[in-house]
């Protein structure tokens, strides 16, 4: 398939649900002076197209009870290793994010805990994965910026 191209009511219609995901055509399309078949159908082609991936419900963690963020970065004994303890850290759920990298870690890991204790055990449980040589926390005091819109709106600028 081609490059997709976009163009101004359909930057608007990402716009509007990466706002709120659950937003109802019918309030997009009044919105934009649209009717609901069209956001339906431009919405449609941009999941056909892979610009759209499902979509994504937001949690207050502060309200669940697990605030405390922490970023860890792993080494590794050895690279050769890096499938077999991401396959690991899947199974331990307050890992919320794992990536691969190039640089100081192997691995770079987000955690969600109820408070240092619980991160504490968590990434005790991370440090006896077999092939982890060591770690190095950093605790999240705030999570101060989190805009997926303004990385939007400069691709849409770049396209």
């Amino acid at each position: 398939m081609g490059k997709f191209k976009l163009d101004e009511v359909d930057h608007q219609i990402l716009d509007m649900l990466i706002d709120n995901t659950r937003i109802p055509f019918t309030d997009i399309a009044k919105k934009l002076l649209i009717s609901a078949g069209t956001v339906h159908v431009r919405v449609k082609k941009m999941e056909d197209a892979g610009i759209i991936m499902g979509s994504s419900l937001t949690l207050n963690y502060e309200k669940l009870g697990y605030s405390f963020i922490a970023y860890v970065g792993l080494f590794l004994n050895k690279t050769s290793q890096t499938q077999f303890v991401l396959q690991r850290i899947s199974e331990i759920p307050y890992v919320t994010v794992a990536h691969v990298t190039t640089g100081k870690f192997n691995i770079f890991l987000k955690i969600r805990a109820k408070d240092t204790q619980h991160a504490k055990e968590i990434i005790y449980m991370v440090d006896d994965i077999e092939g982890v040589l060591r770690t190095e926390t950093m605790i999240s005091l705030e999570e101060s910026i989190n805009d997926k819109k303004r990385l939007m709106h400069t691709i849409f600028k770049d396209l």
